[in-house]
């Protein structure tokens, strides 16, 4: 069998269902973005990467800051989710806290590349992007301070501080790992955040 020509593949990826289509194109993109930044990377590059031509990319994603948003919602999404399905796996305090700290550094293993893109870009200072940043912060903070403010009886804004501060530090811990590329263990470094965290949450007492 002759082996597909370049014009056949192309062909056979202009075929994709739309959906497909833009997840291919999401993930070069992460790819890209990841390796040279939002500044350096271009559409060609990414074009290129996802095996398209450049009027494909566009019609998908009208600039590169589209793209480059789409990439962003895309894995804050992502990791939303998996913090609030980890709070709502267990009615164990100590549990829940383990399962937050698991839900970042196993972001961070499976999507390592995301993960830089959110917390080290330098485009963190462009309104957009920032406040999709913020966004993340604050759902992921009322996941957590829901359970405090339940728990404890405290304040929306107590909670949220509280929330904040536990989600900061499995954020910035989670961020120094993946820089020491996985020195330590997973299991055993989300363990001694887990450890950390909870030895200060739970000097706060439950309401009766």
């Amino acid at each position: 069998m002759m082996p597909m020509s370049t014009n056949d593949r192309l062909d056979n990826r202009a075929r994709l269902p739309r959906d497909e289509r833009r997840a291919m194109l999401l993930s070069a993109a992460l790819e890209v973005f990841t390796v040279s930044g939002f500044h350096a990377a271009s559409m060609d590059d990414i074009a290129d990467r996802a095996n398209v031509s450049k009027p494909v990319l566009y019609q998908h994603f009208p600039s590169k800051l589209d793209l480059y948003l789409a990439v962003l919602d895309l894995h804050i999404d992502s990791l939303v989710f998996a913090l609030q399905k980890a709070i709502a796996s267990t009615k164990e305090n100590k549990n829940r806290v383990k399962a937050t700290v698991d839900a970042y550094f196993g972001f961070i293993d499976s999507e390592g590349g995301a993960f830089r893109l959110l917390f080290e870009s330098d485009m963190n200072i462009e309104p957009q992007v920032r406040e999709r940043l913020n966004r993340m912060t604050y759902d992921c903070a009322a996941a957590v301070s829901a359970v405090i403010s339940l728990d404890t009886g405290f304040p929306k804004e107590e909670s949220m501080m509280l929330a904040i501060g536990l989600i900061g530090c499995a954020q910035i811990t989670a961020r120094h790992w993946l820089e020491k590329d996985g020195k330590i263990e997973r299991e055993k470094a989300s363990a001694m955040v887990t450890n950390l965290m909870w030895r200060g949450i739970s000097g706060f007492p439950l309401q009766n």
